[in-house]
């Protein structure tokens, strides 16, 4: 009788959660758990929204072994895209979420053509973007603010889900949201057994019961808290329910389709990937194609948020959605990473921000410790490999 293959856990894929949660608890310390608040988590999750959305298509650039230097620009043409259609042209909301929407898959599909048909480094070409799309967004908007946009419209970024609250404590508690809490408890548990079953089935290693526990607990609580900060706040934020959808729609391109494989292949090894028959440059218009749509959710969400568009909308945020990834495990070399991993990168970086203002920090410092956070993860990353 054979006996059970066990494997424990790769801490480097759960590292990054414990790093979260590190982060999270000191800034709770340090600020006296106004981190904590209802109001500040609500606030978390709506600031970063547009930094997860975009880390969610940077992932694949970066898988590539790539990245894409022009997303912040994209997002501010977008937007300005939306608040001239709304307020200049009295356009209805819904065609210009269309044209921005237009407007950010035909930015990607330039660069991507750039890319893959005439071959031209990425890095070269989302530099030209960056700067023609910033260029463009002041031109477009002659250097001043567009609104304010409709309540119908900033419902995206900034609105609720409906609320069925009852009193609880000194406040209020909204069902809704435990209810969703509830749920995902039953989601996680339920693919953990799952997966279990899987390797089981197959022969493959299994980890450690107290290990899958362990494991399902600490998220289970992660989760827990969130739902139950928002329960005590408004309820759930509509931006999450967007977020929620991309993630786990890309979480499921990444690792069950031939798509998904076919970004790593390429990252990998691109000589291979391309003498075992995949058309590497059709995968480097559709990653690139594809990072030009997320711009444009990200721009609607973020001018949304804003009720406005303005110049500087998505300033930095490419240096956001590339740390995000880098922090959460992608590899610089490409191939290496998961989306779950950029996500929970785009929010030890969303906390890092967050704390760091509550606690009183100028942007000067806020910009020298995300630096140095992101040269410490990527150092880490490479002296890792090299030990191998």
């Amino acid at each position: 009788m054979d006996k059970k293959k066990t494997v424990n856990i790769n801490m480097k894929e759960y590292g990054m959660v414990l790093a979260l949660i590190a982060v999270f608890l000191i800034f709770a310390a340090m600020t006296g758990g106004k981190n904590m608040s209802p109001a500040n988590i609500n606030n978390l999750i709506m600031q970063n929204s547009y930094i997860v959305i975009l880390a969610v298509g940077m992932l694949l650039c970066v898988l590539t072994g790539n990245i894409d230097l022009g997303v912040g620009s994209i997002v501010a043409v977008c937007g300005a895209a939306v608040g001239i259609m709304i307020v200049d042209y009295k356009a209805s909301m819904w065609v210009a979420i269309l044209a921005a929407l237009a407007i950010g898959t035909l930015s990607g599909m330039f660069v991507g053509f750039f890319v893959s048909k005439l071959s031209i480094p990425p890095f070269i070409v989302t530099l030209a973007t960056m700067l023609m799309g910033r260029g463009l967004t002041y031109t477009l908007l002659k250097a001043q603010t567009k609104g304010p946009l409709p309540t119908d419209y900033t419902y995206i970024g900034a609105g609720f889900l409906p609320t069925v609250k009852i009193p609880f404590g000194k406040g209020t508690l909204d069902i809704v949201s435990i209810g969703v809490a509830l749920a995902a408890f039953a989601l996680i548990i339920f693919s953990e057994i799952r997966s279990i079953r899987t390797k089981k089935k197959y022969g493959f290693p299994v980890t450690p019961l107290w290990q899958s526990v362990l494991k399902v607990g600490v998220i289970l609580v992660i989760v827990w808290f969130f739902f139950y900060k928002l329960s005590r706040y408004n309820g759930i934020p509509f931006v999450l329910v967007i977020m929620g959808a991309l993630v786990a729609l890309y979480h499921f391109i990444t690792s069950k389709t031939v798509a998904g494989r076919q970004i790593y292949a390429l990252g990998g090894n691109a000589k291979a990937a391309k003498l075992s028959g995949i058309n590497t440059g059709k995968v480097f218009f559709w990653v690139y194609t594809n990072m030009g749509i997320l711009c444009a959710i990200a721009g609607i969400v973020l001018s949304a948020r804003n009720a406005s568009a303005t110049p500087k909308a998505g300033d930095q945020f490419e240096m956001d959605a590339i740390a995000s990834c880098y922090i959460g495990g992608a590899a610089t070399t490409g191939g290496v990473g998961t989306i779950i991993g950029a996500v929970v990168g785009a929010f030890i970086m969303g906390i890092l921000n967050n704390g760091m203002s509550l606690y009183g920090w100028s942007t000067d410092i806020q910009k020298i410790v995300k630096g140095a956070v992101l040269l410490g993860a990527v150092t880490i990353d490479l002296l890792s490999k090299r030990k191998k």
